[in-house]
């Protein structure tokens, strides 16, 4: 309201001053209350800039009478605005005195004279002139201002109901930045009753902290004792009212869920007068504490994070150990719900923020230690993966590790802040409580202890190392005596790690070993800076192996009589161990040789396998013997004698079949390093080796391998549960979400024959039981009898049940194995795409097409749940971005050319004979990655020679010679194969084939163009159906454009081609008929397009071309009768005609409306004008336009009808046919020649003007009257001759009586021009 009363009061008291120099200046006052921040923020800037180059006092006092009341705005948004705008404009003109910019305000928003209504607005008008004041920076250094400016916020804080503690927290503000002998002379005298009552409220109390702390010069003990009794503020006496203040700020605060600032500065002044632990364990502990709500018990977890930096060491282990902390603790265990706010993650930033800002490596460790030993039943609460760690200082970090192995061996709970909930508490064991707590302090210890070296903490390699065998030998070994070569048998464990710590030990170990491998070079040497140069991972700065450096601690604990493993190995293993050990130290000989990627993926593997013999040596000692044999015969020079099929399998297809194996196994690091091996060897990669790999992936293979398992787990059945089976086994895609109530219906449903049997049996059971009745009914049985047939009855039921849930066990797994082959298939995929990218010049990526094709073609008609549809798109990516779209490829296919054409063939015709577009889109992509590997390569005996260049293009650029090159194409049996996919798709009404296949074909094998071409042209007619003959039109288009194209073809070939194309759409466009439907359109459209580009061809090449029959044709269809009216079709055509030197005649806009109204001249409408006044005008209009009448009927006078192409030249140029009955609006082609003439003497009269001047106000009655024109469109061009004079003539008779009634005038000159034309 303020805003829209500021222009009226400024016009008054101005009227020829500030509002008349423009409405941009008012405009930033309407910005700055609008609620979008952006755009304040820029009306504030605007405004100063103006006020700055303007430097006109009118218009700076408006502002501040503007700003000033805009104060008290009524929207929220506003306030703000205008407030921060006139601190804006105080900062930047200093001339303008505060005092009376504060009188001003008062005077604007006085709270005394204001109505009870207008109360709120009043108030938060001063406030936010406070505001705006002190905001400016000038209100400090003005101090009758200050003090009117603290008498007036002492006088607001008494409106509560609409300004809450917002006065308060502005005068602890401005309080703060008041100088101290400001505050004393000023300030002082005026707050010293707030001050003397500062334990009433949490305002008046954060108002004296905030002055004790600012002002220690005034507010002494002394004068502290004179304004409220007591020398300091943190006393016994002063708690209980303490207590009741803080919890007042907690419940105000919960909402913004921070800490209040009463509360930190309170913790600041108990420090100051040394009373922290008074206030720590009186106030918080036993006093805010005991209020069970949430916010006071958040607000002392963010007063515990807060108050770390300031406290001592030994402030901080009283803290750590007190009931704050076990609250906290308690609030964790108990707030494992996804719906409850956990303050976990917020203490966590607190811990953070002190580590970093903290350079005392004590007081680092006491909090991390504090933290660590806060345990529920032994367990930490504080999180084991959290990242705050990477702040401590090498030294304190060091420390740390050692207190954990320390804590790891010899668990001590009593220095742990312990606490059970109450659940625990009815729950627990005493027997057994103690070592349960232990192990599960031990958990969290060794998952601490290996997330610190994933952490990004700075760590040196002997910590690694030093933590990594820790890990290890606690997982795998026991020590049975101290000795001094081994550092971990110093400690020995107070209590025995279990066969259950061992195992949790062994499972974080494997976690660490993973970490182990991507670790990046540690260390500042010159040797660690090139190697993170060139990302290698998992090395020492030496570049050794950290697996490799385990292995040899291992060996070193194997050889030793002092400690003894968990799992002993045998004769076996031991003797596995040691070949694996000398194989990789042969490895490392040869390490600089040629084969050094062979070298390292078999030495990685090699000790990936001996560290997982500690784990499970059994398993792992086949695949060690058989990666030992393989690696002996990889390594052996072997005469390359075997050829034949039953040979024994090489080294490679060994390595291949021990990768596979290792893929299917759950661990990550497993799968990561078989991956990096099969990198490794890929060049060495067989057929037979590739083979094996791509059998994983045949889904019929699958489907064989299913019914092989059915068959030998079904093979004690019975038949007919079997039979059952097999019938369930199209089940596996009902809901999940079922019922088992739901699925047992159905399954009985579906099993028409186990019910039968089941309800024969129940049938059996029911006679016999009658039976021991004899003839009597069932109500004469006797107790004996009845408990007989319950007990026979049951037992049916309970055989029944357990043959449902054994159907339902059986479907579960197998529902999990087919969940488990689709996930061990998305994993080899990844070594087909390594192959792919490593080997992409490599023969054998010619196998991989068709298995690929196949999983793609099985995909799309199998079950769509989210894993099929990840394995589908994988494969489709590695398909399409891998091996089609990759730029290396084969270039040693010489021996390979038949086979490869054969392919070629073979996917086309795949293409050709699918059903499915998307799939058929694979195998032409596949047939079209064969042809750019067959041009691209060069054959000796090549059976095509290279197709002659042009008389014109001999010396051209070598491009053009890459271009013709056909390589090893056999481009007769290429072109045969496309000739025939293409007449397929222009024939065959329902084809796979797309016409963006062929757009690539021809885009990336300009060569085929000239092969292809003739088909295209004559497919224009002969398509299939007008869709086929369209996609022609537009394939043929597309050809055209090619700039590559002419390359292959000579002058007279070009024109000849030129000639024929039009040609062929001449014929296309004579059979386009009357009802235009929209395949005939479509039809049409394209055959315009193409006709634009060959006469464009033709007249800039000039060809000699005929296009007499051509121009007939063209101009038949702009008959009625023609391609209709249709805007785009209009546009294409006339884009075509202007090659042929016709123009499109310009359209009248106003010619339409005449004859649209009509129609509707039947139906009376009140208004309208006397007959004989409007057929005076008529006739008026039109001897002033000098035209002759109209005919009989309406309709103009037009020349002679002239058949087509007999048109004198400036007829054909404006193509205006006289003999038209259908009036076409879209195109404007049909208008006689009285329509021309009348249209340039209304030019002359000044008609069109008023035509113009009226098209915006009838244009909505316009279209909706588009459709009324029927068979009277022949009246449109009488119409125009009289509508701008009969126009102008009205105006100047109604004059401006007949202005303000446009809405009946609108109606009379409907009336007017309908009689005449009926005359």
């Amino acid at each position: 309201m303020a805003e829209r009363e500021g222009p009226g009061g400024g016009a008054v008291a101005d009227p020829r001053g500030v509002l008349r120099q423009g409405r941009a200046f008012l405009d930033f006052f309407w910005d700055i209350a609008k609620p979008e921040q952006e755009v304040r923020l820029a009306a504030t800037e605007n405004l100063l800039r103006h006020l700055r180059e303007g430097r006109k006092d009118d218009e700076l006092k408006y502002t501040l009478k503007r700003l000033v009341e805009g104060l008290g705005a009524t929207r929220e948004a506003a306030r703000p605005g205008f407030s921060l705008a006139l601190a804006q404009v105080l900062q930047a003109f200093e001339e303008i005195p505060m005092c009376s910019v504060l009188e001003q305000i008062k005077e604007k928003h006085n709270l005394e004279k204001v109505k009870k209504k207008l109360v709120r607005n009043a108030a938060f008008g001063n406030f936010f002139g406070v505001m705006a004041l002190f905001q400016s920076g000038r209100l400090v250094k003005d101090r009758k201002a200050l003090l009117e400016s603290i008498q007036l916020l002492q006088q607001l804080a008494h409106h509560q109901a609409h300004l809450r503690d917002l006065p308060r927290k502005t005068l602890v503000d401005i309080m703060s930045e008041v100088p101290e002998n400001v505050f004393e002379e000023v300030l002082f005298g005026i707050l010293q009753s707030d001050l003397a009552s500062a334990f009433t409220s949490p305002e008046n109390l954060h108002l004296l902290l905030v002055g004790i702390q600012k002002f220690p010069g005034v507010l002494k003990p002394k004068n502290l004792k004179k304004l409220f009794g007591s020398p300091t503020v943190v006393n016994e006496e002063n708690i209980p009212r303490l207590v009741e203040l803080l919890q007042s700020a907690a419940k105000s605060e919960k909402k913004d869920k921070k800490l209040p600032n009463v509360v930190f500065d309170l913790l600041q002044v108990s420090l100051k007068e040394g009373a922290f632990e008074l206030f720590w364990k009186e106030c918080v502990e036993n006093g805010l504490l005991k209020e069970k709500s949430g916010p006071v018990s958040y607000m002392c977890y963010r007063l515990l994070g807060s108050a770390l930096p300031l406290l001592s060491l030994d402030q901080l282990q009283m803290v750590l150990k007190g009931k704050v902390m076990q609250h906290y603790g308690e609030h964790v265990v108990t707030t494992q719900l996804p719906d409850r706010f956990k303050f976990a993650p917020e203490m966590e930033e607190y811990i953070d923020e002190f580590l970093n800002g903290c350079d005392d490596l004590e007081r680092q460790l006491a909090v991390m230690i504090g933290f660590s030993t806060l345990t529920n039943q032994g367990y930490p609460v504080f999180a084991s993966s959290s990242r705050v760690v990477r702040h401590l200082q090498p030294a304190a970090l060091q420390k740390y590790i050692d207190w954990l192995k320390e804590m790891f061996l010899r668990p001590d709970i009593d220095c742990c802040l312990d606490f059970s909930s109450n659940r625990q508490k009815q729950n627990q064991e005493n027997a057994n409580i103690a070592q349960y707590k232990i192990a599960r302090l031990r958990k969290w210890v060794i998952h601490r202890l290996a997330n610190i070296i994933e952490s990004p903490v700075e760590k040196e390699e002997s910590l690694v190392m030093d933590v990594s065998r820790f890990c290890f030998f606690h997982a795998f070994f026991e020590t049975k005596k101290k000795t001094s070569q081994i550092r971990e048998t110093n400690v020995l464990p107070s209590e025995p790690l279990d066969k259950q710590a061992h195992s949790v030990a062994e499972s974080y170990f494997f976690g660490l070993l993973q970490t182990l491998n991507s670790l990046t070079v540690l260390g500042d040497t010159a040797k660690a800076a090139a190697l993170r140069e060139k990302h290698i991972h998992g090395v020492t700065a030496d570049g050794k192996l950290w697996i490799f450096l385990l292995v040899e601690y291992a060996n070193k604990l194997l050889s030793s009589e002092h400690v003894k493993a968990v799992k002993p190995f045998t004769k076996g293993q031991r003797d596995a161990w040691e070949r694996t050990l000398q194989s990789v130290k042969n490895l490392q000989k040869k390490e600089n040789k040629s084969d050094s990627a062979k070298v390292v993926a078999f030495q990685q593997l090699l000790l990936l396998m001996a560290i997982h013999l500690f784990k499970n040596p059994s398993e792992t000692v086949d695949v060690l013997s058989d990666l030992l044999n393989c690696m002996e015969r990889a390594f052996n020079k072997e005469p390359k004698k075997k050829k034949t099929d039953n040979a024994e399998p090489g080294w490679v297809e060994v390595m291949v079949e021990i990768l596979l194996s290792l893929l299917a196994q759950p661990s990550l690091l497993i799968r990561r390093i078989s991956k990096s091996v099969f990198v490794r060897i890929c060049p060495n990669l067989t057929k037979r080796g590739l083979q094996l790999i791509l059998d994983v992936l045949d889904p019929y293979q699958e489907q064989n391998e299913e019914s092989a398992v059915v068959v030998m787990e079904e093979s004690d059945k019975k038949i007919k549960s079997a039979q059952d089976m097999d019938a369930e086994g199209s089940e596996d895609s009902s809901d999940e979400g079922d019922t088992e109530e739901e699925n047992d219906s159905g399954d009985e449903d579906k099993d028409e024959e186990v019910d039968d049997n089941f309800r024969s049996q129940l049938m059996n059971v029911l006679q016999a039981g009658n039976a021991l009745g004899g003839d009597e009914s069932d109500e004469e049985l006797d107790d004996e009898a009845m408990m007989a047939l319950d007990k026979n009855i049951s037992a049916l039921f309970a055989e029944q049940q357990k043959r449902i849930q054994a159907k339902k066990d059986e479907k579960d797994r197998m529902r999990k194995e087919k969940i488990l082959r689709r996930d061990f298939k998305i994993k080899v995929l990844d070594l087909v795409e390594a192959f792919l990218s490593k080997q992409s010049e490599n023969p054998l990526v010619f196998d991989i097409i068709e298995p690929l094709l196949r999983v793609i073609e099985q995909c799309m008609s199998s079950d769509s749940d989210k894993q099929e549809v990840d394995f589908l798109q994988k494969t489709a990516n590695i398909f399409k971005n891998s091996l089609c779209r990759t730029k290396q490829y084969c270039k040693r296919v010489d021996a390979l050319q038949e086979d490869l054409h054969a392919f070629v063939e073979r996917l086309v015709k795949k293409a050709c004979k699918h059903t499915d577009s998307s799939v058929a889109l694979y195998y032409f992509s596949a047939s079209l990655y064969l042809l750019k590997v067959l041009k691209g390569n060069t054959s000796d005996k090549s059976s095509t020679p290279p197709t002659p260049l042009p008389k014109k293009q001999s010396n051209t650029i070598p491009q053009s010679c890459q271009l013709l090159s056909t390589g090893c194409l056999d481009m007769e049996r290429v072109s045969l194969i496309y000739q025939q996919a293409l007449t397929q798709f222009l024939t065959k009404r329902n084809s796979a084939l797309t016409s963006s296949m062929f757009q690539d074909l021809f885009t990336r094998f300009p060569i085929l163009c000239k092969p292809l071409v003739g088909i295209l042209v004559k497919s224009i007619t002969a398509g299939a159906r007008q869709h086929q003959q369209a996609q022609a039109c537009l394939l043929l288009q597309k050809v055209l454009l090619l700039h590559d194209l002419k390359l292959f073809m000579t002058e007279e070939e070009w024109e000849e081609l030129i000639r024929e194309s039009i040609s062929q759409v001449t014929e296309s466009l004579k059979t386009v008929g009357k009802c235009i439907l929209k395949a005939e359109k479509e039809k049409v459209a394209k055959s315009l397009e193409l006709l634009n580009l060959l006469l464009k061809t033709v007249t800039e090449q000039k060809l000699r071309v005929k296009l007499t029959e051509l121009d007939k044709v063209l101009v038949a269809l702009n008959q009625p009768e023609g391609i209709g009216n249709s805007a785009r079709l209009d546009c294409l055509y006339w884009n075509v005609m202007r090659w042929l030197n016709y123009t499109k005649p310009k359209k009248e806009k106003t010619a339409n409306k005449p004859a649209q109204e009509a129609e509707p001249l039947k139906r009376k409408k009140k208004g309208f004008l006397p007959e004989t006044k409007k057929r005076k005008n008529r006739k008026k209009g039109i001897q002033e336009n000098g035209v002759t009448p109209s005919s009989e009927d309406g309709e103009p006078a037009a020349p002679e009808e002239q058949p087509p192409g007999t048109e004198t030249p400036k007829q054909k140029k404006g193509l205006v046919p006289g003999s038209s009955k259908r009036k076409n609006r879209d195109r404007g082609v049909r208008e006689n020649g009285v329509a021309m003439v009348g249209s340039r003497k209304e030019a002359a009269n000044g008609g069109d003007a008023v035509a113009d001047k009226k098209k915006k106000k009838k244009k909505n009655m316009n279209r909706k009257r588009k459709g009324d024109a029927g068979n009277e469109a022949e009246q449109v061009p009488a119409a125009k001759k009289t509508k701008g004079n009969v126009s102008q003539e009205t105006q100047k008779k109604q004059g401006k009586a007949n202005q303000q009634k446009q809405g009946k005038a609108k109606k009379k000159r409907k009336e007017k021009k309908t009689p005449v034309l009926q005359e």
